[in-house]
């Protein structure tokens, strides 16, 4: 027995290591496909933990009713973790697109999960609390714990999704789980009351897990065209967002995060909207800096004026601006603009990028997503125009993209008011495009945007240089009051939260 027991401690310490870091993965897989497909990560996550920390505490709690061969209903319970956490993302995606009630399921899966994890603990702590102090024991296993939660925390967003992706990755601690309860069943074969039946489970589990593993790409693709209904051409999992480009017989569709970002049968419309004003009526524009943009359109549009010396780009997702730029059938929709001489990309979070910069420039034209969660609130509040501020000269315009005045008017007039605050001139106004209906942007200046035009591009497939047209907002376009979107109320994500949920 003094043979076995120091292998053995060690052994359901490394448990210990694994079902923490098992755990908080699973954890953050939800939290992840949460926000990819229902948006608005801050309240996904923020449901999800809570929801994870509160069912762990209630299989912590029933782990008191659990009789017989302690180490037996630990390999069980440790193949049950495995094939749940596993098997989570493939079922929730499978599922997105068919279920009405889709979060009760989410919310299912998270609870049992984490009733799960927090029966395992408990378990353990009994199964060692013979063979080693009550002090040491509860030391270490608390310092296993949170060592595999750090471990998790770190290697989600730099590793796991980059590399397997938001299905892979359960799948992969899945058969961590479960390997580990192979192990003890031929390891501790004499502990166990019924290692025969243990052994058949675990490693039936393991070939369903490894299965599901193969053939996990064909089954993302399969669930992504149901989910799209449409041939999914292209993906990618960055650590900011899931990437899905689609094909019909018309058009390509680019997809971040489940909300479409362009059309190629329509994008013109709106990019020309976004940067022509701006370009043609700008005194200067050697110096151009995009903010967002990633995809190369707007960077396109710009490189249509000679006098242009020099743009930046600053996108915050690289897999983003590498597909653009190395992807043929992209590189033919942008026209080859990411490889420009003229262009410098950079990979930054555009709030710290612009807080850091000391260049100034002659336009600057923001393409951010829309603000769908607080992260991406950040880059429309009040203190993020004021660093923008320090990159302007006096004859600096600069436009921004701010979601639909039709179906988001306080959105709309919420971002307007809140550059209006930093830039004392500002022009509201808007475009119809097919893909996504009417469409706003705000021009902002330090001195009044009078309609000037100082160049034109010949040949534009969409804008006539007729910016008073576009200006006309009818009534249903207009909101009552709005608040000025700060860092500290970020109502800008309320807003567009309650506007746009709605519509869908």
């Amino acid at each position: 027995m003094d043979k076995k027991r120091i292998p053995l401690e060690m052994l359901l310490m490394f448990s210990v290591f694994v079902i923490a870091t098992c755990g908080l993965i699973y954890e953050l897989v939800a939290g992840a496909l949460a926000s990819y497909l229902l948006g608005d990560s801050v309240k996904q996550f923020s449901f999800i933990i809570g929801v994870y920390l509160f069912s762990m505490g209630v299989g912590s709690y029933l782990a008191k009713f659990i009789k017989g061969n302690l180490i037996d209903k630990f390999v069980e319970i440790e193949i049950l973790v495995g094939i749940v956490g596993g098997i989570s993302s493939v079922v929730l995606f499978i599922l997105f697109n068919t279920l009405a009630h889709f979060e009760s399921v989410l919310y299912l899966f998270v609870f049992f999960t984490g009733c799960l994890v927090g029966v395992e603990i408990p378990i353990l702590m009994n199964i060692l609390k013979d063979r080693i102090g009550f002090k040491d024991l509860v030391s270490n296993v608390f310092a296993f714990d949170y060592i595999g939660a750090l471990l998790a925390s770190i290697l989600f967003p730099l590793v796991l999704i980059p590399k397997l992706g938001i299905v892979k990755t359960p799948l992969f601690f899945g058969l961590i789980n479960i390997s580990i309860a192979i192990f003890l069943c031929f390891y501790l074969k004499k502990e166990l009351s019924k290692p025969f039946s243990l052994r058949i489970k675990s490693i039936g589990a393991f070939i369903l897990l490894l299965g599901l593993f193969i053939f996990s790409d064909k089954i993302l693709s399969y669930s992504e065209e149901k989910l799209y209904g449409e041939n999914v051409v292209f993906t990618k999992s960055s650590p900011y967002q899931r990437i899905v480009l689609t094909r019909n017989n018309r058009e390509f569709r680019l997809y971040l995060n489940n909300n479409l970002q362009f059309s190629s049968t329509d994008e013109y419309r709106y990019h020309e909207a976004l940067v022509h004003p701006v370009m043609s009526m700008s005194k200067n524009i050697g110096r151009v800096l995009i903010l967002g943009g990633g995809d190369g359109f707007a960077v396109r549009e710009v490189l249509k004026y000679k006098e242009v010396k020099n743009i930046t780009l600053v996108d915050l997702d690289g897999e983003m601006t590498d597909f653009f730029t190395t992807n043929e059938t992209m590189r033919g929709l942008n026209q080859n603009s990411m490889s420009s001489p003229k262009l410098k990309v950079i990979n930054k979070d555009a709030y710290i990028w612009v807080k850091e910069s000391k260049q100034k420039f002659d336009v600057i034209i923001i393409d951010f997503p829309d603000p769908s969660n607080y992260s991406l609130g950040k880059l429309y509040s009040l203190q993020f125009y004021k660093e923008l501020e320090r990159l302007t000269t006096s004859d600096t315009k600069v436009v921004i993209q701010t979601t639909s005045p039709y179906f988001a008017p306080k959105s709309f007039w919420c971002i307007e008011k809140t550059v209006n605050q930093i830039f004392p001139f500002t022009a509201a106004y808007h475009t119809y495009v097919p893909s996504f209906g009417e469409w706003g942007f705000s021009m902002a200046s330090f001195e009044p945007i009078n309609n000037t035009i100082y160049r034109k591009i010949p040949n534009l497939k969409f804008y006539d240089y007729n910016f008073r047209q576009l200006s006309y907002f009818t009534k249903d376009m207009k909101a009552a009051d709005v608040e000025v979107n700060r860092l500290d109320n970020q109502i800008l994500v309320r807003y567009f939260d309650e506007e746009w949920g709605k519509v869908q």
